[in-house]
């Protein structure tokens, strides 16, 4: 239960202060953080959890990871469903919560997306669906891939959470405009939930999507690392 609570609180940190900050500071009236700046806040959430939890759970925080994992030989099945539902509900936690905040605000209109991923018209750059969805994939699919690389036991030790952290936070510079980004199915869910209608909608692509590409590349390591 420790790892599955860890689980729950490392998800609801992520969710709360990536999805914060793109909700309550992006576009803060003249000094918004913007684009750089809630890509660098969901770098730095994985960050900080990795070095808080990273040694009780694994601070995997995200369904893609967990069933990365799985794929790439790292973790057991019997515990994927438990941590992927800690992690949907921690991202839920964190959705509730902001919600409360943000709504404090005048003018408050969570149909204006509540840093929702979306795709077609609700794509912040008006991307596709292929668009979308080769693009979820195929990020997921190189997060993971540092994310086997960085905790290999061959790799420099305790460096890992700067790496995945920085992998995180160049994702995201790349391809906020195309979905907002999720690679996180509880990142989606956490405030597609309260968005409801097209963001629930479209949710299934941000499961399916991240989901693949963390199998493909967890395979995809397994394939370059494993020892002669």
């Amino acid at each position: 239960m420790k790892s599955y609570t860890a689980e729950l609180l490392g998800t609801f940190w992520l969710v709360l202060g990536g999805c914060g900050s793109a909700v309550l500071a992006a576009a803060f009236p003249d000094v918004g953080i913007g684009l750089l700046g809630v890509s660098l806040a969901f770098g730095l959430t994985v960050l900080t959890m990795a070095f808080a939890i990273g040694h009780i759970s694994g601070c995997h925080l995200n369904p893609a990871v967990t069933v990365g994992l799985f794929a790439g030989g790292r973790f057991p099945a019997s515990k994927v469903l438990p941590y992927i539902v800690a992690q949907v509900i921690g991202g839920v936690l964190a959705g509730a919560v902001l919600y409360v905040i943000a709504s404090g605000q005048a003018g408050f209109d969570v149909a204006a997306g509540f840093a929702s991923n979306g795709y077609g018209e609700h794509s912040p750059g008006g991307y596709s669906l292929t668009a979308a969805l080769v693009c979820e994939v195929v990020m997921t699919a190189f997060f993971l891939f540092v994310i086997m690389g960085a905790t290999d036991s061959r790799a420099p030790a305790g460096f890992a959470p700067i790496a995945i952290g920085l992998c995180l936070t160049l994702i995201h510079l790349i391809s906020i405009p195309v979905t907002n980004t999720s690679v996180n199915p509880a990142r989606s869910t956490g405030v597609a939930l309260f968005v409801g209608d097209w963001a629930v909608s479209q949710l299934w692509l941000f499961w399916v999507a991240p989901i693949i590409g963390g199998v493909i590349g967890a395979l995809a390591y397994r394939m370059v690392a494993e020892k002669e």
